[in-house]
Parts: structure tokens; sequence; C-alpha cells
């Protein structure tokens, strides 16, 4: 049983673990690093690399996807960004990455974001990403999902994923028409990853609508302020295995359903995408980590998708930086720093063979050690 801490008279709160908590325990046998796969299915589309890219405007461009699913990874286009509200943002994303320590960042950001989105870009948006070859993917909220699904759905996308800072399959409203997330998902013929959630409960919901794939998280890193906004914080390593105790009892239930588990936040080494998956995770997404590659469409700047909310931001705007490589570099490396910032993927393979593990689903078999 989980440890569970009193914290007052008649309140108790559950004791949860960062992926900053655990450390990964080898086990009896090594292995050839040449003789491990990062390989990963999502329904029919393959991936070389365990690699889903969050949704920002920052780091995911029609190019930059199109990118990252040439060096194995999927990249995520938002369709309610910057892409699908300006003919061509690049202006914009220039002005953003050269705000410096601007004390406007977010009013600045909340301004550009409130062009309207056009459907029309969104349809040539699909366009550019499916010239480009790879697995076409794109973000919708749930509260647009219904509006904007016609026109995503026309364009032909391969999968979509309907991602908010938190999304629930019993959503209630007494002004709006609800996304039924359970309808909306038996009516399409493609892939859905839905998310994200931190909790057990929560997670086997969204297994039993469905979808394909699920998002553990809210996307929690240095620059993500939903914590001090909202304040829910739930540690990645608590929220990833709770999840994949949901799905092995979503298995039981259907007799071998399995849904995919993607772990959104708290990510920025190769060592803690490596823990993120030895909780159980199937897939890490990354945020901050991509706009250190030189592909980044704003130049080295960060933001949320949330940062930009017209009401409630969710995230501080991160000043530019210095790229530290291509993107292929900080997937593959070489690395000259011991880091674990760059060669993400090359680390999480190392990983892998020290322990022992051919494959990802073995890897989530892995041991682990509390270490402080």
């Amino acid at each position: 049983m989980r440890d569970v801490v009193e914290i007052g008279l008649g309140k108790t709160a559950q004791r949860g673990y960062h992926l900053d908590d655990i450390a990964i325990v080898p086990s009896r046998r090594t292995r050839d690093v040449d003789d491990v796969s990062t390989a990963w299915q999502l329904d029919a589309y393959p991936f070389g690399i365990p690699c889903v890219a969050h949704p920002s405007d920052a780091t995911m461009s029609p190019a930059s996807a199109v990118r990252l699913g040439e060096l194995g990874g999927l990249g995520v286009l938002n369709v309610e960004g910057l892409w699908t509200r300006y003919e061509n943002p690049t202006k914009v994303l220039e002005e953003l990455a050269s705000l410096g320590e601007d004390a406007r960042a977010t009013k600045r950001l909340q301004e550009v974001y409130a062009e309207p989105i056009r459907p029309d870009l969104i349809a040539e948006r699909v366009r550019e990403l499916r010239a480009g070859g790879g697995t076409v993917a794109v973000r919708v909220s749930p509260q647009h999902t219904l509006a904007l699904a016609p026109v995503i759905l026309d364009a032909g996308v391969d999968i979509l994923v309907i991602q908010g800072t938190l999304v629930s399959a019993e959503h209630v409203s007494t002004t709006d028409e609800p996304l039924n997330l359970k309808e909306f998902i038996a009516d399409l013929d493609l892939p859905v990853v839905v998310g994200g959630c931190t909790d057990y409960k929560t997670a086997l919901h969204l297994m039993r609508t469905g979808a394909a794939g699920v998002i553990v998280g809210i996307g929690g890193d240095d620059w993500s302020t939903t914590e001090s906004v909202l304040g829910i914080r739930v540690p990645m390593a608590t929220a990833i295995a709770d999840a994949a105790a949901a799905r092995r009892d979503y298995l039981d239930e259907t007799g071998g359903r399995y849904v995919h588990l993607i772990a959104d936040g708290d990510m920025q080494t190769s060592g803690d995408i490596a823990k993120a998956l030895g909780c159980g995770a199937d897939a890490v997404m990354l945020g901050e980590p991509l706009s250190l590659c030189e592909e980044a469409p704003a130049g080295g700047a960060w933001w949320h998708s949330a940062a930009s909310h017209p009401s409630l931001p969710r995230g501080a705007f991160e000043v530019a930086g210095e790229p530290i490589g291509s993107m292929e570099r900080l997937l593959f490396g070489p690395a000259d720093e011991p880091d674990g910032q760059l060669n993400l993927f090359g680390g999480l393979r190392r990983a892998m063979a020290k322990c022992g593990y051919r494959d990802l689903k073995e890897f989530q078999k892995v041991g682990l050690v509390l270490d402080r």
C-alpha cells in the first residue's frame, strides 16, 4: 500500500514521487547496446524512438514536425497555434524570440494568439505535413474539438491528439454541450491520443473511451506555473506508475486491449526519459528540450501551449538561448557535455543495455529504488 500521511485532523495525503526521487536498478544481465531496440508502435504507426513532441509553437512548425518524423519520432502540430492563425508566422516567432527579459512577454503572447484560427490554414498545414512523408499528427484542445474536428478530419490526419492541461472522460457543464470522448472516438477511424491525466481513475476512464494513447502528466517543468496558478501538481513517477496500473487492469477488463502511455513533464535529460519509461510509459512527450535544437522555430525561446491563455496563462516565457546542436544531435549525439541534454535516445539505449533489456516493453519491468 502507498504511504498515506495525515496532514491534519481528518485530512490525509498520499505520498508521491518525482522522477528525481527514484533511480533505476540494473539487473543481473547486461546487453550490447547495438542489440537494443527503442522502437514502438501506436496503432498502425511505427516509430524508431519513443519521442512525441509537445505541441508548442516554440518547437513545432510543419518543418520541424516533419524533421522529427524523419528521425524516428512523432511531431505534433498545434492546430490552435500560430501556424493556423498567420499565413507566415515567422516574423511573429522572431519577435517572440527577441523579447529577452521583457516583463511584457506573457501579454505579448496573449496578443499574438488573439488572432483568429483560420480553417483554410489548418488544411494547408496538414498538407505541408503530408508532403513531408511521415505520420501526420495534430493537437486540438477539448474545448475546440467539436468545432475544429470536421476541418482536421477532412484535411486527412493520421493521429489526432486531444490535449488540455487536464482532460477527463466525464466533463460536466451547465452552459455548453460537453465533449463526449467515448462517442466522439467511436465515430472515428483513426487513433486518438487524449490527456493529460495524473491519477489511476482518470487514466482508466480515458482508456475506456477507446483512446489509443493516454498522455500522463501536465507538462510540468521549470517554466510551468500550473501549480502556482491552480495548485495542481502530481509527481511524474507516481502519475506514470498509477496510469500503468490502470492499463494492467484495463487489459484484464478488455481481454488484451493495450493503451499506450505518453509521459509529459519533468524530463530534461536522457536519464529522466529512461526513468519515465521504467515507470511504465511507452513514450515521452518532449517540450523544452526540443527548444534547444537548431530547427526550433522560436530560435531557442520556450513556452507551453497554455502560456498564452487569454485570461489565465499557465507557463512562464523562457528567454531564447543559444542552440546546443541540431535535432539529430540532440536525439542521437554525439554529446560533448556530460549533463545528459544531448544524445537523449542514445542515453536511453545505453541505460537499457546496462540493465540487460532488449526492447521498451521489457524495460518497463526494470527495478526502481528510492534514492532520497
